[in-house]
């Protein structure tokens, strides 16, 4: 969330470079990884007596830059757009749901429950409960999460979990004074009392009130955190800025071959139909490198275009128990089997999420690291991202920090984010999670793979993990 202080974007032509490279050889490895992991024979995760839940399917509307082709939308509309998508996409009868959870984190105030309004102004029926849940960049991790909850309590057979983000237009609030004047001249009985009120009003008062950019707990920004927790350990600018590079021409041929299927077409009133996320821009180290840091100054290793940027987008998902989705003639995508939420020291800790979900999430699976064949990880940060493969490979943090003999071990690059991730595709807070499961969905039948692992960071030191396993084909 910290990128919300990035208001640019960096531009930068397409030239080579060593991270060019290091992506298109992620690329050329999906065949040989194919190949070996259709030769596994790997058990399935399904337990006798609990009941199977799947992804049937998951879309999401183009994800753009804030201030862009979304400006003059409001949350619900782009929510709405993806739950019409969804309902296109699988031909799910508008009464065939049985909850409806939706994730954000701005909100805006008119649609508080911005699930309910989305739902209503999709057509769903108006008997379908609907609520909202917010757990900052991981909040539609939590509404899938949850749907899996309510499926497996015998609650519902049918949810759609979904999120939505919309910086192009937060909430901004009249300061704390300002607003109690003003409601108590709302509460005032006298002409007396409200010119009493009135002039005690100083120019002060005027002053707005932005969205926190900063924890509450600690007042620091998200980017201040990557830049320390990159250094802490030892990540370099260079470092950074091949991983960004890399995410950028990952989502660029990921693009261009047709692969990223979750995304609809979505014709935004009075103006074009958009059918492509916007915000993917390959560029060169020698582009990456005229960038100041954007936090840390002057020494600092954070920039805009090492970071994620501010995005406005949404996303949903058809999750149902497998029994319900076969008797309704559906062919599910992925089993969502195991998933941890974890959380941890919201200062010098606050992005090691996948660190402390990974093993959790596999010692509960029964599975190791090198079961898994598709990582999708949140990318917040080129840093965060490069901090956790360092602390996973780190025997020393694997002992002082998680309790355990050795390392966990990091997730092999031929394996990892192969379609780009939140640096280069755009990361709406609340809509990341969704896309993060279809992708790994998505991989998984292309690459011929069985497990696959999602993790995720978040602010308030929190972190989500899931192990997603592949539907027979």
């Amino acid at each position: 969330m910290a990128s919300m202080l990035l208001n640019t974007m960096w531009s930068g032509s397409v030239r080579p470079s060593r991270a060019v490279w290091l992506g298109a050889r992620s690329l050329s490895m999906t065949a040989q990884l194919q190949a070996q992991v259709q030769t596994k024979s790997k058990k399935t995760l399904a337990r006798p007596g609990v009941k199977n839940i799947v992804l049937v399917e998951g879309v999401r509307t183009p994800f753009l830059l804030s201030g862009t082709t979304y400006a003059d939308l409001m949350p619900h509309d782009l929510a709405r757009a993806a739950l019409q998508g969804l309902l296109h996409r699988t031909g799910l009868p508008k009464d065939a749901v049985d909850y409806i959870i939706y994730g954000t984190v701005i909100q805006e105030v008119k649609t508080s429950n911005v699930a309910r309004e989305a739902a209503l102004g999709a057509g769903f029926s108006d008997k379908i409960p609907a609520h909202t849940v917010t757990m900052a960049c991981i909040s539609s991790n939590q509404a899938m999460t949850s749907a899996v909850g309510l499926i497996a309590a015998g609650q519902c057979d049918s949810v759609v979990a979904g999120g939505v983000e919309f910086m192009s237009d937060v909430p901004i609030r009249h300061s704390r004074k300002m607003r109690k004047t003003m409601l108590s001249l709302n509460r005032a009985k006298t002409l007396g009392q409200r010119l009493s009120l009135i002039g005690s009003i100083r120019l002060a008062h005027l002053s707005p009130e932005l969205p926190a950019v900063a924890e509450f707990s600690t007042a620091e920004t998200m980017g201040h955190s990557a830049d320390r927790l990159a250094a802490a350990f030892g990540v370099s600018r260079i470092e950074q800025d091949e991983f960004a590079v890399r995410s950028h021409t990952l989502a660029k041929q990921a693009q261009d071959a047709g692969l990223l299927q979750d995304v609809i077409s979505f014709k935004v009133p009075g103006r074009d139909i958009v059918s492509k996320d916007n915000g993917i821009r390959p560029s060169s180290m020698e582009q990456m490198g005229k960038l100041k840091p954007a936090f840390v100054k002057p020494h600092g290793t954070v920039t805009a275009a090492n970071s994620s940027f501010l995005t406005d987008g949404a996303s949903a998902a058809l999750i149902m128990s497998e029994e319900k989705a076969l008797a309704m003639g559906y062919k599910p995508k992925a089993y969502l089997r195991d998933f941890v939420y974890v959380s941890q020291d919201p200062k010098d800790q606050l992005l090691l999420g996948p660190t402390y979900g990974t093993p959790k999430v596999l010692e509960r699976a029964g599975l190791t690291m090198s079961d898994i064949d598709v990582f999708e990880f949140h990318e917040a940060f080129a840093g965060q991202i490069m901090a956790n493969m360092k602390a996973l490979d780190s025997d020393w943090f694997g002992q002082t920090y998680l309790g355990r003999k050795s390392k966990v071990g990091a997730p092999p690059m031929e394996k990892f984010n192969l379609w780009g991730g939140s640096l280069s595709l755009g990361h709406p807070f609340g809509a990341t999670g969704c896309r993060l499961v279809t992708t790994v969905a998505h991989r998984l039948q292309k690459e011929g793979g069985q497990y696959g692992l999602v993790a995720a960071c978040a602010a308030g030191g929190q972190g989500h993990a899931m192990v997603i396993e592949a539907y027979p084909q």
